[in-house]
């Protein structure tokens, strides 16, 4: 059993509580909250005093206990600070998305990882999702045959972030899944969004955001390959959507969350009649068949197989989450700019 400590415990450290708790091999020992408010709540719905976890208030008061992991599940503007000392005391760290929001702090924390020896995962859940990972195996047997560009949208009325913005707070696992289904990372970013609610953020970054949080924003990113993609992200739109797509030569695949069949080929191409007229051709669609599985719980299997084993995860190591940071970063500095576009390398 490798035991743990959850900082956090609001709507995803509920989750993460959860998971460690039924996990076989994770122990749970503390979960830390700064709000008493959420730790008597989380005591209340998990019976956690009865089942010898200690409920704190401020994370040093636990350091005493034989935790071999931290689960970091804070507001992104304290992860640095959280995420560095607990490296630095020399234990294995899960953290929340993003990792930092800054590229720089970013790579420093996965160099002190590697300095240190010990795992840092970041928790893109996305990228544990049945769906995703068979989405990825489909793009790359070659289904759509050439890949030309991808778009997403991910819009719901709520929940509105006080720390980061529409972009930085959904745009990251978009991202994430169009390079995992891509297989590399973009070259040029480009970002425009729209502010309604919050001109100044509290508690966010002024660097960052000096105009507030954006309620909408549209990310356009463009691959080595040539491949473009194009996200649409709002919190303030009651049209719920979740659905992502690539788009290839001879079909497109989707995923689409909200749908009875979640991940779908859709077969069809143009081709030339004798007159030369463009037609559609071929066109089927399929539900693709997908095994269960809950994303968040692969999570937390890969970060207690990760320290068990010291073999860091493909998709949720530091490395990564600290390349998706420099993405986000690049889109917010093209916003700023006017919808510049942002060379990344």
């Amino acid at each position: 059993m490798t035991g743990i400590i959850i900082i956090g415990a609001g709507r995803w450290g509920n989750h993460l509580i959860r998971n460690i708790l039924e996990h076989p091999k994770g122990d749970l020992l503390a979960v830390v909250d700064c709000d008493r408010q959420r730790l008597e709540a989380v005591n209340e719905r998990f019976n956690l005093a009865a089942a010898g976890v200690r409920l704190s208030q401020n994370w040093r008061d636990t350091q005493d206990l034989p935790a071999q992991g931290v689960i970091v599940a804070t507001p992104a503007t304290d992860h640095e600070t959280t995420i560095r000392e607990a490296l630095e005391l020399g234990y294995h760290v899960l953290a929340e998305k993003p990792l930092t929001l800054e590229s720089q702090t970013a790579i420093a924390l996965w160099e002190l990882a590697q300095k240190q020896q010990r795992r840092l995962n970041i928790d893109h859940t996305y990228l544990f999702n049945p769906c995703v990972e068979r989405g990825a195996e489909v793009v790359r047997q070659g289904h759509l045959g050439e890949l030309r560009y991808g778009y997403a949208a991910r819009t719901h009325l709520s929940p509105v972030r006080y720390d980061v913005d529409a972009l930085w707070d959904l745009a990251i696992h978009d991202i994430a899944i169009f390079n995992h289904w891509l297989g590399e990372f973009p070259v040029q970013v480009q970002g425009t969004g729209k502010i309604w609610l919050q001109s100044q953020g509290v508690g966010a970054s002024q660097h960052l955001f000096p105009d507030g949080l954006a309620d909408l924003a549209w990310a356009r990113l463009i691959y080595p390959s040539g491949v473009e993609t194009t996200i649409h992200l709002c919190w303030a739109n009651p049209d719920k959507q979740r659905r992502l797509a690539v788009v290839g030569s001879q079909g497109t695949l989707v995923f689409d969350e909200l749908a009875p069949s979640p991940l779908t080929l859709i077969h069809g191409q143009l081709t030339q009649d004798e007159g030369g007229i463009w037609q559609p051709s071929a066109v089927t669609s399929e539900a693709v068949e997908v095994a269960p599985g809950e994303p968040l719980r692969r999570v937390c299997d890969r970060f207690l197989e990760g320290i068990e084993t010291g073999q860091d995860c493909d998709r949720s190591s530091g490395w990564v989450g600290a390349q998706l940071v420099r993405v986000l970063e690049g889109l917010s500095q093209s916003c700023q700019a006017g919808g510049q576009l942002i060379n990344l390398s």
